[in-house]
């Protein structure tokens, strides 16, 4: 299950991820793409780059907000044609392909 966390993008870095995606197109709100987890640092993806291998994640905790760009989670799941993780790498909790009852996309 996914977290349930959601976060605005603050204007002044929605603007700053404008100019770093290739579309030009971030989302203003985005929700923890982590598994529910009890910590309280959470994700939400913005863009996946031209930079091979990296996306554009809005990274938050409580009032601090802030851009990274991270390298792709390299897992992928067990057998012919597994499914590969949509998250970053060395993230905490599960893959998204772990014990998930619901569909998960890796695009914003």
């Amino acid at each position: 299950m996914r977290c349930k966390h959601w976060r605005r993008v603050p204007l002044d870095l929605t603007q700053e991820a404008r100019q770093k995606a290739p579309s030009g197109y971030v989302d203003r709100a985005v929700q923890c793409q982590l598994s529910a987890h009890q910590g309280d640092e959470h994700h939400g993806l913005l863009a996946e780059l031209d930079t091979y291998d990296t996306a554009l994640w809005l990274r938050w905790r409580g009032d601090y907000v802030d851009l990274v760009v991270l390298r792709d989670c390299p897992v992928v799941g067990p057998g012919p044609g597994g499914e590969g993780c949509c998250l970053f790498a060395d993230h905490p909790e599960q893959h998204t392909w772990e014990n998930t009852s619901e569909e998960v996309l890796c695009t914003s």
